[in-house]
């Protein structure tokens, strides 16, 4: 995946009203009308969010008679996740040196509390 594939899903995923759209759509196709429903904006709005999601590759949008169903596309999502998951080594290794300087100032307590 480029850089700019990745800026495009992040971007995307910056809006929490396009992360609801892309998680109703984790159940399954939704038709415009039906992804628009619990939110308080109007249709044009939800077209802009809608094409948001798609430049990003995040979504696409089929053709059923008068009906424009959605459906998610999660590869990109796989990518970001992926992208992500390289630093979960540098915080593991930083998790791991905290617990060792606790570990140490509670020896060090213990003794101290040992010699009054």
């Amino acid at each position: 995946m480029a850089n700019d594939d990745l800026s495009l899903t992040f971007s995307a995923l910056a809006d929490p009203t396009r992360r609801a759209i892309l998680s109703r759509l984790a159940s399954g196709e939704r038709t415009v009308g039906e992804l628009a429903e619990p939110f308080d904006m109007t249709a044009p709005a939800i077209t802009k969010h809608l094409k948001v999601l798609q430049r990003a590759g995040l979504i696409e949008r089929g053709r059923k008679a008068q009906w424009r169903p959605c459906r998610l596309k999660a590869e990109p999502l796989k990518d970001a996740s992926d992208w992500i998951a390289q630093y979960r080594k540098y915080w593991e290794e930083s998790f791991d040196r905290l617990d060792g300087y606790l570990q140490e100032l509670q020896a060090e307590g213990k003794k101290d509390d040992k010699q009054r």
